[in-house]
């Protein structure tokens, strides 16, 4: 399977593509928290949209939890169009 760039957009129509989500140190290290993607290939999911955004390294990490339409999910759970799509450090606290 060969991975394309997918094309970052800044606002798309409401309910194109995926809301991408970043929390945390994610956030701080990517300089941005929410991105939209509009799904170009059937199938797409969360491990490929890290490696397509360079989000660290070719693999999501597996302390990264992932999240889809707010319910915790498989990084390879395939994405729907107006999917919204999480990536969730790991958080430690006291």
């Amino acid at each position: 399977m060969t991975h394309r760039p997918l094309p970052v957009s800044a606002s798309p129509p409401t309910g194109q593509g995926v809301r991408i989500r970043l929390f945390a140190s994610l956030s701080e290290t990517a300089g941005w928290s929410e991105r939209r993607l509009p799904l170009t290939a059937p199938g797409c999911t969360a491990c490929d949209l890290w490696r397509q955004l360079q989000l660290g390294g070719q693999e999501l990490p597996v302390t990264v939890r992932v999240a889809i339409n707010q319910t915790f999910a498989s990084p390879r759970t395939p994405l729907r169009d107006g999917d919204e799509l999480a990536f969730l450090p790991p958080i430690s606290g006291g």
